[in-house]
């Protein structure tokens, strides 16, 4: 009888984590997909550079702005209850995407999508917390490490064959019955935990950092149109600023705050969260561009545009694994470092492969560049948590995944706008352009609209438009690359006192 028992309760966890994993597949499926969609979305609902950049954008900050809201919502009142609600969710709002007849109506379901991924992460992994434990409970969170990096390699190529075969409106099709299917299985075999001593929902604290965060995004991704000096632009940027003043002051006077901002006295907790902003420019931000210049610029096809994504990403699939085996012999910060110099090595290597080059030129910096990343990538987390008291280390796990997702969509911002500048300066150097012209053309040539921008630019062939858009590319990749490899030095020199204990190899989790 104890044995059937036994049996039956192995077979259930199996089922919940088999949720979890389907429902964290979704997730890195759901911001790589539709960066390949992009074009073809472009293509039928004929929306502006700023409109189409809230696709990605609006995921993103809903996603990573929301995240400490949904675990302590999961905590307070049930994991099942919030984990079943996200991926409900999740599925309506994907279907609705399938079915949208217009671009603002689409950004709009896609800030919902991310709320509801928030939901489903920090339930989910809360969920598993109370279902496994031990060498069960790391595995258990590896193979949700695996789910995510199979959908971050694997996400673009089935992007792009099913958008060559069904459209783009298929991708959400798909993704939605996936979703579908995790929701059904938890409904099963999911059990009802909560935190007794969970404290009450920060709104305060919630809503003025997910509008501050908003606030600045937008005012980042509209400066290309309006320019930086707008009254416009300074408004957004005033407005952001006020309200990171005014999160920072409730945080403080709160006796149950939403982030501990204590803990950025660590000197190695505050240089740990450079590693949040390191990917996020030199790997995530190219999820996007890359599609755009691929499709737009280079004339492939969805599927073509995939398939090359995947040397990127596939490498996430193998190294994290591999790092972790080598904090046995290494500093973990060490082998971080190492791995952000490589990837800062791929991307100057990618700068010197311009538009139109064959595509092996592209493969070897693009796994260069995914080797390198993979590197930090899987010992993140486990480095976030090891530079704090042991007692904190929940709420530092949770600062870090709200700097690392909320930071992807400001750093996709970021650099959005930069190119849309560096584009704009590379079409002002060609001999007798109007200024007016350039201005208009630059967003549309940024987002890889090459066809608009040659509308707004006649006096420049496809030749023309494309080598300025190189030019542009190549400065942002130096950017890129500077960036990284500062990052990588300034983690070594908030890292010096105290040194990151070692991460075991089966605690590696690539989420």
């Amino acid at each position: 009888m104890n044995l059937n028992l036994a049996k039956t309760s192995a077979a259930r966890r199996t089922l919940v984590l088999a949720a979890v994993c389907l429902a964290a597949l979704c997730m890195p499926l759901s911001f790589t997909g539709p960066a390949i969609a992009i074009p073809a979305i472009a293509a039928e609902l004929q929306g502006s550079p700023l409109a189409l950049a809230w696709i990605s954008n609006a995921f993103m900050l809903s996603f990573g702005g929301c995240l400490m809201v949904a675990g302590t919502l999961a905590d307070r009142y049930g994991r099942k209850r919030v984990f079943i609600s996200g991926m409900s969710l999740f599925g309506a709002t994907t279907l609705a995407l399938a079915a949208a007849p217009g671009i603002a109506l689409l950004d709009i379901l896609r800030a919902v999508q991310g709320l509801a991924c928030a939901m489903a992460l920090s339930s989910g992994l809360a969920a598993l917390a109370q279902e496994f434990d031990g060498s069960s409970r790391a595995r258990a969170f590896s193979l949700i490490g695996t789910s995510f990096g199979a959908g971050l390699a694997f996400g673009p190529f089935l992007a792009g064959s099913v958008i060559d075969h069904g459209g783009w409106r298929s991708l959400f099709v798909i993704t939605a019955a996936a979703g579908l299917v995790a929701l059904l299985i938890a409904t099963r075999s999911m059990v009802e935990s909560r935190d007794p001593q969970a404290g009450k929902v920060d709104w305060p604290g919630a809503v003025s950092f997910t509008s501050a965060l908003s606030l600045f995004t937008y005012a980042l991704l509209q400066a290309p149109h309006s320019g930086w000096s707008s009254p416009a632009s300074l408004g957004l940027l005033a407005g952001a600023a006020f309200l990171l003043v005014a999160f920072v002051a409730i945080e403080r006077r709160s006796a149950r705050p939403m982030l501990d901002l204590s803990l950025f006295r660590l000197p190695a907790f505050a240089g740990v969260q450079l590693l949040a902003a390191a990917p996020a420019f030199s790997f995530v931000v190219l999820l996007v561009l890359l599609p755009a210049r691929l499709i737009g610029i280079e004339g492939y096809s969805s599927f073509q545009a995939g398939g090359m994504m995947v040397a990127l990403s596939a490498p996430m699939l193998v190294l994290p694994m591999l790092a972790s085996l080598a904090t046995r012999r290494f500093a973990a910060a060490h082998i971080c470092c190492c791995g952000l110099l490589l990837t800062a090595a791929g991307l100057l290597w990618l700068s010197q492969c311009a538009p139109g080059l064959p595509a092996t030129s592209l493969l070897p910096p693009l796994l260069l560049i995914g080797c390198g990343i993979s590197l930090p990538w899987g010992l993140m987390d486990g480095l976030a948590v090891s530079v704090v008291p042991t007692e904190r280390a929940g709420m530092a796990a949770g600062i870090f995944n709200t700097t690392r997702v909320a930071g992807e969509g400001i750093a996709l911002a970021i650099v959005s706008a930069l190119l849309a500048a560096l584009v704009l300066a590379a079409l002002l150097a060609v001999p007798g352009i109007d200024a007016r012209q350039a201005v208009q053309a630059a967003p549309f040539l940024a987002i890889g609209e090459l066809q608009h921008a040659g509308a707004l630019l006649p006096q420049l062939d496809t030749a023309a438009l494309a080598q300025a858009y190189g030019v542009a590319f190549r400065h942002l990749l130096y950017v890129l690359a500077a960036i990284t490899m500062t990052s990588s030095l300034l983690l070594l020199a908030f890292l010096r006192h105290p040194a990151p204990a070692l991460i075991p190899a089966e605690n590696y989790d690539m989420t």
